[in-house]
């Protein structure tokens, strides 16, 4: 049975980089979209981030700019590269796999990881 286990997780300073990965246990990524979302104590998830097996990435305005996800197909993963990271990125982050076109709504996806905590000092 396919999971999805997220790595990479840890503390880091205002203005520095974290990169994470999502990686398909037990199987390889069959869905159509891998997106990345983050959720704070107390708030409600935010997209992040999804990228398709054809087409061009798609990300959160709040990380525009500063986020790069990719995928790496001969190992099954979905990276995710944060540099600049702010306060706001303190927060768990998922990944998650659907097949739903609207890939910004969490309710698009049906298989999700536990989640990687990142943390933000200033």
């Amino acid at each position: 049975q396919v999971q999805l286990v997220e790595t990479g997780g840890g503390s880091v300073q205002a203005g520095g980089s974290l990169r994470l990965s999502c990686a398909a246990s037990g199987g390889t990524f069959t869905r159509n979209v891998v997106g990345w979302f983050r959720q704070a104590p107390g708030k409600e998830r935010e997209f992040v981030a999804a990228v398709w097996r054809i087409g061009n990435p798609w990300y959160g305005d709040s990380v525009k700019g500063r986020f790069t996800i990719s995928r790496d197909n001969t190992k099954n993963t979905v990276n995710l590269q944060m540099s600049s990271l702010k306060q706001d990125g303190t927060a768990v982050y998922f990944c998650a796999a659907g097949n739903n076109l609207l890939e910004r709504t969490p309710g698009s996806y049906d298989l999700w990881g536990r989640g990687t905590q990142v943390t933000v000092s200033t």
